[in-house]
């Protein structure tokens, strides 16, 4: 697997932690629509949230959440309904970005 790749699973990782420690429930992983994927999708109370994980190795070109360009937003969007629909869920939904930023003494 790719570095790029390695450090993209640490970042979820990190982020799946933190959601379950402030008492969100992990319902999906990685969760497909067509091409499209919500990284996590987490519950908590009647609130869904949609959880974009952006992980990098440092903020030389910016934060990681500023790279979640309108067309990723619009794909986000589709696939959240999607979800929604096929699990016929009564929920509020949001969307999250965790922007993480690790550096190699961290890996």
């Amino acid at each position: 697997m790719a570095d790029h790749n390695d450090l993209g699973d640490l970042g979820e990782d990190l982020a799946v932690s933190h959601l379950m420690k402030s008492g969100y429930s992990i319902l999906d992983r990685n969760w497909r629509y067509g091409r499209e994927e919500i990284d996590i999708i987490a519950l908590k109370d009647n609130d869904l949230a949609i959880v974009e994980v952006k992980t990098r190795a440092s903020d030389y070109f910016g934060n990681p959440e500023e790279f979640v360009s309108r067309k990723k937003q619009a794909h986000l969007i589709r696939a959240a309904n999607a979800y929604v629909q096929r699990n016929d869920l009564d929920v509020e939904v949001r969307f999250d970005v965790v922007g993480i930023i690790l550096n190699q003494d961290a890996q």
